[in-house]
């Protein structure tokens, strides 16, 4: 039975998406450069880079959580690329986009706070 998650617990695997997102950005920007060129490179490198580095970052964090509690936050992955996609590509935000969100945060919350009345014993 794996500990009790905490709020650390919970930011850190929160970073490692934030991660793994910034290699949609880096991929997005590679597009937009002519292909084998010097700026290509060296954009699709730093998404290779990013990509392991979070390969080794979730390793660590799947052996604190929970498989299903893992991959359940995983979905907020979509919010941090919303994030991104605003920030980076100046990008529009509907209300469906901004209600989609919300529906994956809730879910998250939920599956979390799941998990916690499994480990009390509820």
């Amino acid at each position: 039975m794996k500990k009790k998650i905490s709020l650390k617990d919970i930011l850190m695997l929160q970073a490692v998406i934030v991660i793994y997102t910034l290699s949609g950005v880096f991929a997005k920007l590679a597009s937009g450069k002519e292909p084998l060129s010097a700026g290509f490179l060296l954009l699709y490198g730093a998404e290779l880079a990013v990509l392991g580095i979070y390969a080794l970052l979730w390793q660590q964090m799947i052996k604190r959580f929970e498989l299903s509690v893992a991959y359940a936050n995983r979905a907020m992955a979509l919010l941090w690329s919303m994030v991104w996609a605003l920030l980076f590509f100046h990008d529009r935000i509907s209300l469906k986009n901004v209600c989609g969100i919300l529906l994956v945060i809730v879910g998250t919350v939920i599956i979390n706070g799941a998990q916690e009345e499994v480990r009390d014993g509820k």
